[in-house]
């Protein structure tokens, strides 16, 4: 995508908060079965905070958490509705897999919707090298998520 920069970022700007409030505020998930990361858990250390921006604007925002030292996780993966269909995801996570590799990780996974409205991420991901896995880490195997996974 033209003029689109993928690079570390402030969650706590302004902008990019806003993007973040949105994110939360219409998640389509059953309260309690969300999973994305707040404010808190994006400043968190181990946390790496991108955003997309194109002429200034923030088009949308993602984060690779390190689960250990091996192995990192997609987290709060979100672009702006004005902006979907033009790549803008893809190039976040292609940042986030080479953020993963400088890192050391030899495996990336992740956690999504299993209902319709994730169709187009589930579709991303596997776009991307992601294979279907089963719940990695804390999460549980609930109906309302689904889990993916990749070596790099």
């Amino acid at each position: 995508m033209t003029g689109l920069v993928v690079a570390g970022d402030d969650p706590r700007r302004p902008d990019v908060a806003a993007v973040l409030e949105r994110h939360l505020a219409h998640a389509t998930t059953e309260p309690g079965q969300v999973f994305a990361l707040d404010l808190d858990g994006l400043t968190a250390a181990g946390v790496h905070f991108v955003s997309a921006r194109r002429d200034g604007a923030v088009l949308g925002i993602g984060a690779l958490k390190s689960l250990d030292a091996a192995h990192g996780e997609l987290k709060s993966m979100h672009t702006v509705v004005e902006a979907r269909g033009q790549g803008v995801a893809r190039a976040i996570v292609v940042h986030l897999l080479d953020v993963a590799r400088d890192r050391g990780h030899v495996r990336v996974s992740l956690e999504t919707g299993s209902q319709e409205a994730f169709a187009p991420a589930r579709a991303l991901y596997t776009s991307l090298g992601f294979e279907p896995c089963g719940p990695f880490g804390a999460y549980a195997d609930v109906p309302t998520s689904a889990f993916f996974t990749r070596t790099l």
